[in-house]
């Protein structure tokens, strides 16, 4: 490929990873544009910070094979560039004979593409984690744990910018001009948020679609009428907890049922210990709606007290939230019918246009990823 500038539009985690390896290309300027005045201020900080090990989307997904990928090279970049994370590994509860079945099957799975888990017995459940309630059986994930998602952002638009990188924030996006169905390039109509300004034209040979929450609007932008989509917002508020007491040392999630839109209302950690929860699951009509609430707090306390029977109740509040881009109004995180997959993708009839659609978990583990994905898509 000759010499060219990209774009890329949106500066969360993928955004910042996709820009990075582009910007190791010789020859090449690379250019960020994002809407808000910091980079990752959307679904990259508003999430539980997990490093998904890949058990619940099928075989043959790119969430699967993304996210298994993901995981060794950020655990890998991590401890290169001693960015704060924790091997924190995960168990998988569950109570109920049926529970038990979808145990089974991740479990299988998992298996079959190498992801080591493991069962552990209820006695031993009980000694290494003696606040938690098993009722029929443990499945512990090895490969999971926690990042400081910022740290890694940081790292990633440092790494962009040493490289001769260049992040254009509070850069709006109004209109995309695909010249000549994109083989002289993309006009691109930016200004500034809440601007009365006339907007500033910048043109790219290559445009790459990272946009997270408006990622639907950008393909809409460059592609034709009958090739739309409709974005959908699920809304997952996090729930802070101040009592000392229960305790967990690891991630606790419940069994998610197949074609769920979420994994359940679970145990998470911070990098300091405390004890996390959640998200829920809300569908909203804006993106922009992500003002925590208490109207779900009963709901996911009484799925909580499923597998920590003694949690003070009046130590959990709602803390933060953050929006999943969804492609349908159902779209499912576990494999199964409603099953929603990552659209990672260069779209036929727009040359040096690559769409990634639908980022939603496990995007952070997967981003590193996925930047290699997209990389491959413009170079082969």
């Amino acid at each position: 490929m000759a010499a060219c500038l990209w774009k890329v539009v949106g500066a969360g985690v993928v955004g910042l990873a996709i820009a990075r390896i582009l910007a190791t290309r010789e020859g090449t300027s690379t250019v960020v544009i994002e809407r808000n005045e910091g980079v990752g201020m959307e679904t990259s900080s508003r999430n539980s910070e997990v490093i998904h090990a890949g058990l619940y989307y099928g075989p043959s997904s790119l969430k699967t094979s993304l996210c298994i990928k993901g995981n060794r090279m950020l655990y890998a970049l991590c401890e290169k560039q001693q960015i704060p994370h924790r091997r924190t590994k995960k168990w998988i509860v569950a109570q109920t004979h049926q529970d038990m079945e979808h145990l089974a099957k991740i479990h299988r799975l998992a298996s079959s593409l190498d992801v080591p888990t493991r069962f552990i017995g209820l006695d031993e459940g009980k000694r290494l984690e003696p606040d938690v309630r098993v009722e029929r059986g443990i499945l512990e994930s090895e490969r999971t744990g926690i990042v400081d998602s910022h740290a890694f952002m940081t790292h990633l638009q440092g790494a962009f910018e040493d490289l001769g990188g260049d992040v254009a924030l509070r850069s709006n996006v109004t209109r995309i001009e695909p010249l000549d169905k994109g083989e002289r390039g993309y006009k691109i109509y930016t200004n500034t948020p809440e601007s009365d300004e006339d907007p500033v034209a910048i043109t790219a040979e290559t445009l790459i679609n990272s946009a997270g929450h408006g990622a639907c609007a950008i393909s809409n932008m460059v592609l034709p009428p009958n090739r739309h989509g409709t974005p959908y917002y699920a809304k997952g508020t996090y729930y802070s907890y101040s009592a000392p007491s229960p305790k967990a040392t690891r991630l606790i999630y419940p069994v998610p049922a197949p074609g769920a839109a979420g994994l359940g209302t679970h145990l998470t950690l911070d990098l300091t210990g405390r004890l996390r929860f959640g998200p829920d699951i809300e569908w909203v009509d804006s993106a922009q709606d992500l003002t925590p609430s208490a109207f779900h707090l009963p709901a996911a306390i009484s799925e909580i007290s499923k597998y920590l029977p003694t949690i003070d109740r009046g130590a959990l509040v709602p803390d933060y939230c953050g929006i999943r881009p969804k492609l349908s109004s159902r779209g499912g995180v576990v494999s199964g019918k409603e099953f929603q997959d990552f659209v990672v993708r260069r779209e036929e009839g727009r040359k040096g246009f690559v769409n990634c659609l639908g980022i939603e978990s496990p995007g952070l583990t997967s981003a590193l990823a996925i930047a290699e994905m997209v990389e491959g898509l413009l170079y082969r």
